[in-house]
């Protein structure tokens, strides 16, 4: 039985770094955990001479990840240095190496991940990626584990920091769109080219990450329906909160009577809903499983501290694996075969708002509308504008299926008495 586990580190940024730190300081806590010593002995770094946080010794650097990878000595990869396709390929061949993987690489286990868990299976490794979603809240073995026994129906997540920044500001001080992100630039929470972020794909590949595990269903990243946080409005918040409600960038993933869907995108949530007070940076998952009921993961969903904890947690599990001799078989492959709701299938509600003609009949017209595709209404706000002539009317609906709304949608430009539709977003909570 081994008394030293040797880690082999890619990567030696912020959480890089948050991991060595952890290993260094909690030495006796790891020893009395697992019952042997841990220490990193081989790290891939960019320069070799850049003064850092943490102290290494110089024959441990490399600029070279084959020398990690290939190092007989090392027991496991810890990948921290993000990509994709490369990365793919460097995991592939620590796997036949029989090295076993912990990573925090979202973009690669959204992708990959299946192909990755086959590697590791058929190697007799471990493969653990709770840090991919949501930093140090143990979502992902909350799932595997602590909920393994129930069946879940329904996940929504707040699972990008980002975008909970903005939205806060701009709810809770009426901030712009622009200063919010500005703000959150300034502060490190947003990236200079924000586009992962505010247009929803960095939660879109969490939430197929958390649906392919909750639902085991091979979930890909094209079976997520996406939109972003950038068209919101002033105006749509204030209306919103009028009416009892609060924006949040909601990963939703449901599953019944066999199929699946799964997306992110803006949404109107009840302000007694329990992800509608998960404000700034913070991230949380609500999860809703038959056995269970409603649980909710709440936490910091980023930083390099936090993310490192996740991954020396799962870098607990898999040495605690090597002690007892069962590495690589808590590993499964999805049990159903992956079947997706039609149109047809998804209800929701929504919130939907208008400028049209103020006008004796305009507002009939409307109900007609979409009274014939099977859509009513729960509450109804009518407002005037600047301009002559027109109102602003917003609708929250009952729920309907997603095809009559398509539906809708389509029928309503033709109206007459319709200037512009100006906003559409889904809505949950009470009621719903």
């Amino acid at each position: 039985m081994k008394e030293n586990v040797k880690v082999g580190l890619l990567g030696l940024g912020t959480v890089g770094t948050g991991v060595v730190k952890m290993i260094q300081d909690h030495q006796e806590q790891l020893a009395h955990r697992v019952g042997c010593s841990v220490e990193v002995t081989k790290v891939l770094v960019k320069n070799v001479e850049k003064k850092r946080e943490v102290e290494l010794p110089k024959e441990s650097l490399t600029l070279d990840p084959y020398e990690v990878i290939n190092d007989p000595n090392v027991d496991v990869i810890v990948e921290v240095m993000g990509g994709v396709d490369e990365t793919r390929k460097l995991l592939l061949d620590a796997f036949h190496q029989k090295k076993h993987v912990v990573t925090a690489n979202k973009d690669l286990v959204a992708l990959y991940g299946s192909e990755l868990m086959k590697a590791a299976a058929e190697n007799g490794c471990d493969f653990y990626y709770e840090a991919s979603v949501a930093g140090g809240i143990p979502i992902i073995r909350g799932l595997a584990d602590g909920l393994a026994s129930d069946k879940i129906r329904t996940m929504m997540g707040i699972v990008n920091g980002t975008t909970n920044f903005i939205l806060t500001k701009m709810n809770k001080e009426g901030m712009s769109y622009e200063a919010a992100l500005q703000e959150a630039q300034d502060l490190g929470f947003a990236e200079a080219d924000p586009t992962s972020d505010v247009e929803g794909l960095d939660a879109a590949r969490k939430m197929a990450i958390l649906a392919r595990l909750a639902f085991s269903m091979d979930i890909e990243l094209e079976d997520v329906g996406v939109s972003g946080i950038s068209k919101v409005s002033d105006s749509d918040l204030k209306h919103g909160q009028t009416l009892g409600y609060t924006m949040k960038l909601i990963g939703y993933a449901d599953q019944q009577n066999g199929g699946a869907e799964v997306s992110v995108q803006p949404t109107f949530l009840s302000n007694n809903h329990p992800l509608a007070s998960v404000n700034d940076e913070y991230n949380a998952v609500y999860v809703y499983g038959d056995a269970v009921g409603e649980t909710m993961f709440y936490g910091p969903g980023a930083g390099g501290l936090p993310t490192a904890t996740s991954i020396v947690s799962d870098l607990v599990a898999v040495i605690t694996n090597m002690r007892l001799g069962v590495n690589g078989k808590s590993i499964t492959v999805p049990q159903f075969e992956k079947q997706l709701k039609s149109s047809e299938e998804k209800f929701a509600k929504y919130f939907v708002r208008l400028h049209v003609q103020d006008e004796v009949g305009a507002f009939s017209e409307l109900t007609k509308l979409f009274s014939a595709n099977g859509i009513s209404f729960e509450k109804i706000l009518q407002l005037p504008l600047e301009e002559e002539g027109v109102a602003e009317i917003v609708i929250v609906t009952h729920k309907a299926s997603h095809e009559s709304y398509q539906k809708m949608q389509e029928q309503i430009k033709d109206l007459a008495v319709v200037r512009s539709i100006e906003s559409f977003y889904r809505v949950e909570g009470e009621g719903a």
